[in-house]
């Protein structure tokens, strides 16, 4: 197992990680092959983390410790229009639930709004930043933080027209609820809307729902397990700490959805090697 527990020291890709994801490239240039000599996958793919991390741009990756940067951006782009980083995301999901268990029985859902100064797909008006251009992640993620799905649409969509697409989107399947293996979702006012509400009970979810800031919070006596919404601000805190994702500079959509697709991958990785430790 790899020894990096803290998300900030995740700046090349560990070694256990990259021989899960690295058969998902594809076959390698072999050395000695006419053309440009071959620059290895993984130093493109530290790379692309260092976009990530930093959120720099393309041009500005060191050439010297990477690649040419036209390299990794060729490489981000081929494999973001493959679907490769959401195969990562699967793939790590299912090594996590192997090697910890998915935490379905308490899963939060919320939705973060973030600057997209560039505009392009799903973006919109910000209503928190004076209808600059925006996007919302709208995020559910399993009782330990791990990001289970990601949504992506512009700043000024609501939370509650984002809620059932983000259940219905896991990269991962979703076990089937029984009498003892309950998952509770925990949302806040944002979501208490008749059509988000039975929704979510069709997909056999407990509903544990914020009522409106005006109103008092009662926890009944004796209650073992009170909602735990704040999992999922966990979650955007860590989202956020790559800073391509805290202000988004990708025009199109796949390759925004790309970069939460590495970002998730990390993440989920850091909280494997934290409980080994």
């Amino acid at each position: 197992m790899a020894t990096e527990t803290s998300l900030e020291t995740i700046w090349h890709v560990p070694d256990d990680l990259w021989s899960l994801i690295a058969p998902l490239l594809g076959p390698e240039k072999e050395p000695g092959t006419p053309g440009r000599p071959p620059v290895p996958f993984r130093r493109i793919f530290d790379g692309i983390i260092y976009v990530l991390r930093t959120g720099c741009q393309w041009r500005a990756i060191p050439r010297h410790e990477f690649a040419p940067k036209s390299t990794v951006w060729g490489r981000f782009q081929q494999w973001a229009e493959a679907g490769v980083f959401q195969q990562a995301w699967a793939l790590v999901l299912n090594y996590y639930d192997l090697e910890l268990g998915i935490d379905w029985k308490w899963q939060a859902m919320d939705g973060v709004i973030t600057k997209a100064p560039l505009g392009g797909e799903a973006t919109g008006p910000s209503p928190v930043d004076r209808a600059k251009s925006g996007t919302k992640r709208s995020v559910l993620s399993d009782g330990r933080g791990a990001p289970l799905s990601v949504v992506v649409a512009g700043a000024n969509a609501p939370d509650k027209t984002l809620a059932l697409e983000t259940l219905d989107s896991l990269p991962v399947d979703r076990p089937e609820r029984v009498v003892n293996r309950l998952h509770h979702l925990s949302l806040d006012a944002g979501y208490d809307y008749a059509d988000v509400i039975a929704g979510v009970q069709e997909r056999d979810y407990i509903l544990h729902l914020r009522p409106p800031a005006s109103t008092p919070l009662e926890i009944p006596p004796g209650k073992r397990h009170p909602a735990r919404r704040w999992v999922v601000e966990r979650t955007h805190s860590w989202h956020n700490r790559f800073r391509r994702l805290l202000v988004r500079w990708e025009k199109k959509l796949d390759h925004y959805y790309a970069m939460i697709d590495l970002a998730s991958v990390l993440i989920i990785w850091r909280i494997i090697c934290s409980a080994s430790t």
